[in-house]
């Protein structure tokens, strides 16, 4: 955790800081600005800090000055050795307001309180950002395919592998039967969900749970065997594929 303090007072700074690493020794104290101004240069200048603990009265003026000039969304635990500005405080990215003389107890539970509110948060925002992953890349779940002179819907979880012959492109189910389709295997990677479709070689788009057996082949090389695969037709993950085909089962 990165922290700026802001007081104008040493001895109060100094003590600030001690207690910050009997609390945690792995909070990074940034900088100590002891004025309004300082702090606005400061802010003007430098990337945001994680948390700021911040005097009300500075040097030079009261601290609230400092959001007058420049924009802050880190969240502060305000100082004080007087309770007049409480009000105003939580008005501004206030996570709490701690009376002078400070101790282990008040910082610590000051800190405790910011990581409840701020980790549930960035919870929150790291499933929305999943969220939207996946709709940004939604993925094909079903292929409408020809059969004679009827049509038929293939669920994506009924395929087994996508695959070339005579420069035709097939899809093949679990239950072993293909079905052409008027997709190439480069509009298909895009089409389907990476996370369980792999482009072994040029020829071949395979579903990971229809992979039931991965021999070596060579030195460089493998061979993959295919739950529906009566021909038992030998099918190699190309030598240029092969560190990338190793990070996908292993995921």
């Amino acid at each position: 955790m990165k922290v700026l303090i802001i007081e104008d007072e040493k001895p109060a700074s100094d003590k600030l800081k001690q207690l910050l690493k009997k609390f945690n020794k792995s909070i990074v104290v940034l900088d100590t600005l002891e004025t309004v101004e300082q702090s606005i240069n400061w802010f003007s200048n430098n990337p945001a800090p994680d948390l700021i603990f911040m005097d009300i009265q500075l040097a030079d003026g009261v601290c609230f000055e400092i959001f007058e000039e420049v924009t802050i969304e880190t969240p502060v635990i305000f100082t004080t050795a007087y309770d007049e500005y409480a009000l105003k405080a939580f008005k501004v990215n206030s996570i709490d307001y701690i009376l002078k003389p400070l101790d282990a107890e008040s910082v610590a539970t000051a800190i405790l309180k910011f990581e409840k509110v701020y980790q549930q948060a960035d919870k929150m925002n790291d499933k929305l950002e999943r969220v939207y992953e996946q709709l940004l890349h939604s993925y094909k779940t079903r292929f409408f395919v020809k059969i004679g002179p009827r049509y038929k819907s293939v669920q994506v979880e009924e395929i087994e592998s996508f695959f070339i012959n005579e420069r035709c492109t097939f899809l093949k189910t679990r239950s072993g039967k293909s079905y052409d389709v008027d997709y190439s295997l480069e509009q298909l990677e895009k089409l389907v969900d990476p996370q369980y479709f792999f482009r072994i070689n040029r020829n071949y788009l395979v579903h990971i749970d229809s992979i039931t057996d991965i021999l070596s082949y060579s030195t460089s090389r493998l061979k993959l065997k295919l739950k529906n695969d009566p021909d038992n037709e030998e099918l190699i993950v190309s030598r240029d594929k092969i560190k990338e085909f190793k990070r996908w089962m292993d995921k």
